[in-house]
């Protein structure tokens, strides 16, 4: 990198969005934060970063981060209407951390490929804890110098960068590691319940679960939380429900049978039938709960589980 300025943009300041792209800014970085809402924009200008609701002025920068909800966000603000792809040229960089379709991917390459811009896909693992410490976990598809060269601003965001191979393949990981966390947790949501059923104190299962071989990151975080009858820690159902979504069209496509996965799926679907997709993937518990008649909570006097929010996610 040079001594001067780096215009880098910035388009998604959502749950995680919003720290990541506080994380960019420096005395070595000119940086634009775009968003459909103005909320936030405040605290950036603040910090000498200038705002926009406009997403073709996200082309007047050198590099492009984008951390938007899915599918339908990313193509508009690349290949849509208003979208700022016909006012890209030569050495621009754009960096999608969002999590979308392989198929959305392959297609913002192509697109980029012809304006002689250079696109990396770059979805990241870890909750909002994560990336406001800069600590998550980024994946990246794409061209090996143009990660070289953004590779410093990536640091900024997380700790752990890794090249994956070719376009799209950032997307592959990230959706591999979504789908093995849904089953953990759908896993949880299952048997918990049953445990309880069975008359068992639904504490000290937990603590012989987290600290035994049916230990998982999904536990670890979310049974804590379940017995305390909170749901609102995580992602909420309805807007992670992708994962699933992405993952049943590229096994369809590539004739593979998921029985788990589907297995899984089909807890997901109905918590979100039931109304919890506002909630966490914890919530998926309330589904067998129902079912049998039974509550995996922690009782007032009964508490074995210490300092809650002292169990920080990763």
């Amino acid at each position: 990198m040079s001594d001067k300025l780096t215009r880098i943009a910035f388009a998604g300041l959502g749950q995680m969005g919003k720290h990541m792209a506080r994380n960019l800014l420096g005395p070595d970085v000119a940086l634009t934060v775009c968003n459909t809402s103005s909320r936030g924009f405040e605290d950036f200008r603040a910090a000498g970063a200038e705002t926009t609701n406009k997403a073709t002025d996200l082309a007047q920068s050198e590099i492009i981060f984008l951390c938007l909800p899915g599918d339908f966000a990313v193509r508009s603000v690349v290949l849509g209407e208003d979208g700022f792809l016909p006012y890209l040229g030569k050495g621009q960089v754009v960096v999608d951390c969002s999590t979308v379709s392989y198929a959305l991917t392959l297609e913002l390459a192509e697109a980029l490929k012809a304006k002689e811009a250079d696109f990396l896909d770059a979805p990241v693992s870890g909750m909002e804890a994560r990336a406001k410490e800069g600590t998550l976990s980024i994946m990246v598809g794409g061209d090996t110098a143009a990660l070289e060269r953004i590779k410093p601003f990536l640091r900024r965001m997380g700790n752990t960068i890794l090249h994956m191979g070719a376009v799209g393949s950032g997307q592959l990981t990230k959706l591999v590691n979504q789908l093995l966390y849904n089953i953990n947790i759908a896993g949880l949501a299952e048997i918990l319940p049953l445990a309880v059923k069975m008359g068992l104190d639904p504490a000290k299962v937990g603590e012989i679960v987290n600290s035994g071989t049916g230990r998982s990151h999904a536990s670890e975080f979310f049974i804590p939380r379940i017995l305390e009858g909170r749901f609102s820690y995580g992602y909420p159902m309805q807007s992670a429900y992708k994962d699933f979504v992405n993952g049943t069209h590229l096994a369809f496509a590539e004739h593979v049978p998921l029985p788990v996965t589907q297995a899984a799926a089909a807890t997901y679907q109905t918590a979100l039938l039931k109304g919890y997709g506002a909630e966490d993937k914890g919530a998926m518990i309330k589904v067998f709960e129902e079912l049998l008649g039974v509550e995996c909570r922690i009782h007032a006097g009964k508490s074995g589980v210490d300092d809650l929010d002292g169990l920080s996610p990763r």
